[in-house]
């Protein structure tokens, strides 16, 4: 069943009674190639790409849930390539060119806007890091326009310029970043490795990896034991605990990420803005509502809740940034669990027991690196090679000290990201 504007007016016209699944739900056989533990963004996009790049089939991804149910439809939709330190910004331009041709590649509307994002500086300090960072988004060969106060300005008025304590002096403009409907995403990869053959084993739980002679055999679910010669873990949030299946402890920490939404408004806010003193980012739905969000709870959690003290601080931020948001009614609010590396950059490596590879430590960044994030891996695992956009995000470099990617500049501490 393919998409088209023929087929959507058809449809239309008799009632939508000819639309069929957009995925089969199949037992789980006793052996698979591969199996990816995790069937949220990264996990579903690693099977697309491993059937549709590498003709590998005979592939499961086991979610002890529901498709899309995690943390990729947990998430502000953010899509960007404004990346600095060399590693993650080549990887995260990569992901935005999958972004840019994905609606076409998947045929299903993902409602990829790029309307373009605007990070702001409050100090002449601020002015000269973003000044550095869109030269380096520029050699990479992306985008990125500095702009002075006025040019600010001519985007959205509505701001509060002359905030007395924090002033806005301009603006790091990224034209190519936008939003994306998450669980469209989720949607579409999930489509698009069925139809390739991937089984999509929903409410089936990871209670055991199966390591015989430091080597994968298979994995033990709720569903019964699943043979397979590769395994690899996409567990977001979970990452530490699956993980700790097979016997290993991995550098991350879960910590909760607040997001908020509220009352559908009319359209006021085009853009993705985000505060230069305070970790706040914002935009508006196609539906109406504001997205935004801030820092997270500060404390280890894998509690799909938050606390009052960072909804108040979020606020606060917002309320700093545009007046005018006071006015808007909070509809509703949510939290994400999140695995944190200590330099705030991802793993996508092979891990010691052979056979077993791991995507984790998304941080901030998970839901705009979907695209590469599957693209690399599968990579990884079709090859036992690391893509060339994602060599850099290395399993031992917490253990060695070499290539730390501490884009945010706040050291090694998982409590200052």
């Amino acid at each position: 069943m393919r998409f088209s504007a023929l087929r959507v007016l058809k449809e239309g016209l008799t009632g939508n009674k000819g639309w069929a699944p957009h995925w089969r739900d199949p037992e789980p056989q006793p052996q698979y190639d591969i199996i990816i533990i995790g069937g949220g963004g990264h996990g579903l996009s690693t099977a697309y790409y491993l059937a549709a790049e590498h003709g590998l089939k005979n592939i499961a991804v086991l979610e002890k849930g529901y498709i899309g149910g995690g943390n990729v439809g947990r998430n502000t939709t953010i899509v960007r390539a404004n990346y600095f330190l060399q590693g993650n910004s080549e990887f995260y331009s990569h992901s935005m060119k999958l972004w840019e041709g994905l609606e076409s590649e998947l045929n299903y509307n993902v409602m990829h806007s790029q309307r373009g994002l605007i990070n702001l500086f409050h100090s002449d300090g601020q002015r000269d890091a973003f000044a550095r960072r869109g030269n380096a988004m520029i050699n990479q060969g992306d985008d990125a326009v500095l702009l002075d106060r006025e040019g600010v300005r001519k985007f959205v008025p509505y701001l509060d310029f002359d905030n007395v304590r924090f002033p806005i002096y301009g603006g790091l403009y990224h034209p190519r970043g936008g939003t994306a409907r998450h669980d469209a995403v989720a949607w579409g990869y999930a489509r698009g490795a069925d139809q390739r053959g991937v089984h999509l084993i929903q409410n089936c739980e990871v209670t055991g990896i199966d390591v015989e002679g430091g080597v994968v055999r298979g994995v033990q679910t709720t569903r019964g034991a699943i043979r397979a010669g590769k395994v690899a873990m996409v567990a977001a949030g979970r990452s530490g605990q699956v993980a700790a299946l097979a016997g290993m402890r991995l550098p991350v920490e879960s910590h909760v990420l607040q997001a908020f939404v509220t009352e559908g408004l009319k359209p006021v806010i085009d853009h993705v803005l985000s505060f230069g003193m305070g970790h706040f980012y914002i935009s508006q739905s196609d539906k109406g509502g504001l997205v935004f969000g801030g820092d997270i709870d500060m404390y280890a959690s894998y509690a799909a809740r938050g606390n009052l003290p960072i909804v108040e601080h979020v606020m606060e931020a917002g309320m700093t940034l545009m007046p005018m948001i006071g006015k808007a009614k909070v509809l509703r609010s949510w939290g994400g669990v999140m695995d944190m590396t200590p330099d705030g950059s991802p793993y996508i490596d092979k891990t010691d027991i052979d056979g077993l590879y791991v995507n984790c430590g998304w941080n901030y960044g998970g839901f705009k690196a979907v695209p590469a994030s599957g693209h690399c891996f599968a990579h990884l695992i079709a090859t036992d090679r690391p893509h060339g956009a994602a060599t850099k995000f290395r399993l031992d470099r917490m253990r060695t000290g070499i290539g730390i990617l501490d884009e945010e500049g706040t050291g090694a501490q998982h409590n200052l990201h």
